[in-house]
């Protein structure tokens, strides 16, 4: 029984953690620790992105050019309806639908503002905890090799010490290599994820750039159409209020040359 065990105990003793940790140390573990939650939380942000990401496709770019050009024709209900379940995910569908539906119902300008760009950024929130984390690795893999380097020469030199500056050479170069393997693992941890980093802030940059300006073009359309059919219809009711030509009357100063020309065959005739 013992002999069936021992090469399941020498694969434990001899796995790959051990060796992580007789190379760099418990600062080993650490930095592997977070590596692998840095993977695993760059895998949820691809996933989620995929999903839930703000996009701007073909069909809301047509409902835009349609509520720029006739906005007593679109139907926010109908495009609900209509839309299916996987493009529902979408939160710009929501927040395009939404602004509209408040635009044709005439709510205040400055509540519509509020309330688009609250959505917005709840919209854009779970993206924001994932780049952070993935952040605070890049940032504290370089500190944790450099805890490991110190750690290290801290263990060459208390060897030293202990020998009393007669310590041979495994017993320095244990410490040495200790702190070397922790400096190099923290940057080789570090600079991958702090790429990662920049690349989804980038992205996440022109992800708000798009729900701005599409939520923009919606809410400058529909004032300017608004504008527009508020002007028409004040010149169609002004022309309703016109009256209608009459016949031109007589001047006024046609009615004393008269009086004074009967005056005058009148005074003729009696005369």
């Amino acid at each position: 029984m013992s002999n069936s065990l021992a090469p399941l105990d020498s694969a434990l003793t001899d796995g790959p953690i051990n060796q992580l940790l007789a190379m760099g140390g418990p600062v080993m573990m650490v930095l592997l620790v977070m590596a692998v939650l840095g993977l695993i939380t760059f895998i949820y942000l691809i996933l989620v992105g995929a999903v839930y990401a703000p996009r701007l496709s073909k069909k809301l770019k047509n409902v835009i050019t349609l509520w720029q050009h006739s906005p007593a024709d679109v139907n926010p209900q109908a495009i609900r309806q209509q839309t299916s379940r996987w493009a529902k995910l979408n939160p710009l569908h929501g927040l395009i639908t939404n602004t509209i539906e408040a635009r044709q119902n005439q709510q205040d300008d400055g509540q519509i503002r509020e309330t688009v760009a609250r959505d917005a950024q709840q919209a854009l929130e779970p993206f924001e905890a994932p780049l952070k984390i993935i952040e605070v690795i890049a940032a504290l893999a370089p500190l944790l090799g450099l805890l490991g380097t110190v750690l290290g020469m801290m263990e060459a030199f208390s060897a030293m010490a202990a020998t009393e500056g007669r310590a041979n050479a495994s017993q320095l170069s244990g410490g040495i290599y200790e702190a070397l393997t922790t400096t190099a693992a923290g940057l080789v941890v570090a600079i991958p994820f702090a790429a990662l980093a920049a690349w989804i802030e980038f992205r996440l940059r022109r992800i708000h750039k798009l729900v701005n300006s599409s939520l923009v073009t919606v809410l400058t359309a529909s004032a300017q159409a608004f504008a527009v059919a508020t002007e028409a219809a004040s010149e169609a009711t002004t022309k309703a209020v016109e009256p209608t030509p009459s016949q031109p009357r007589p001047k006024a100063q046609d009615e004393p040359e008269s009086a004074s020309h009967s005056r005058q065959r009148f005074a003729h005739a009696t005369g």
